[in-house]
């Protein structure tokens, strides 16, 4: 703790360190006087955190609440259909997802599991509250044995909120692949960056002059997504979806209809939802 009281995240870095990235992102939205995402905890966790946020520079988040929306919406749909079900954030990093979710959600039952690496896990521990309903695992979301630690029995949706970009191609179709086979009836949920981004910043994309989000080796185009129900055993639906409205122009016209123009969908990102059959 530092003397004011505040909590020291400069431990972080890499890819952890996008953590407080899109946290930032997502406070600095939910501060908005036109705030496009309800995120009390996002704003609570930056107040209570030491870090030069400055040094993200200029972009404010609003796709990063954007996504977070996107995937709010489509778990609030599978917990609609499964209210006892288990979702698994893995590489959850400083997401609020589940207080979001629990606050949206009457009488709320489903159970959460964090699957993140130690920084992450610490930190997270120091800044969010606990719940009887959330079970926290230590470890690489590639070391699978966290899968033993799911209760499957009132159905599973797995979440991999800006984490697939980073791996690399075979971990992150070794990732999907053991998630299909080890949970039939379960979804999926990921996003990925457009596909040229790996071709046109093989070192990641500078933010600012003092920071470069990580490379991102791994993509898939709208066409190879759909192809997983043919490549992938297990899976047997592929959605994609939709890209919610934000605020000004730009936001709430142009980058959705970008994302529903479909000569242009192999060359956008996607957020894209699996069914396990």
């Amino acid at each position: 703790m530092e003397p004011d009281g505040k909590i020291d995240a400069s431990a972080l870095a890499g890819v952890s360190e996008t953590a407080l990235l899109t946290l930032n992102g997502r406070a600095y939205q939910a501060r908005h006087p036109h705030a496009i995402i309800d995120d009390p905890m996002a704003v609570r966790v930056v107040d209570s955190i030491d870090f030069d946020f400055d040094k993200f520079g200029k972009r404010k988040g609003q796709e990063m609440a954007l996504r977070s929306l996107a995937f709010d919406r489509a778990t609030k749909s599978f917990l609609a259909q499964h209210p006892d079900a288990t979702v698994v954030a893995l590489a959850e990093g400083l997401q609020t997802t589940f207080f979001r979710l629990d606050a949206a959600i009457p009488n709320a039952r489903f159970r959460w599991v964090t699957v993140d690496l130690e920084p992450i896990i610490a930190l997270r521990k120091r800044v969010l509250p606990g719940s009887p309903r959330i079970t926290t695992l230590a470890q690489s979301a590639l070391d699978y044995s966290w899968m033993d630690a799911v209760d499957p029995s009132n159905g599973v949706l797995i979440t991999a909120e800006g984490l697939l970009m980073y791996l690399q191609p075979d971990e992150a179709m070794g990732l999907i692949t053991a998630c299909a086979s080890r949970f039939p009836g379960g979804q999926m949920i990921f996003d990925l960056p457009p596909v040229m981004v790996k071709k046109f910043a093989p070192k990641g994309v500078r933010s600012s002059s003092r920071y470069r989000v990580p490379p991102m080796p791994f993509s898939l185009s709208a066409a190879q997504l759909a192809d997983l129900v043919h490549t992938v055993p297990g899976i047997k639906a592929v959605h994609d979806l939709p890209m919610p409205q934000g605020r000004g122009f730009f936001f709430e016209k142009v980058f959705p209809a970008f994302w529903r123009f479909k000569p242009l969908k192999n060359y956008r990102g996607a957020y894209t939802l699996l069914e396990f059959g």
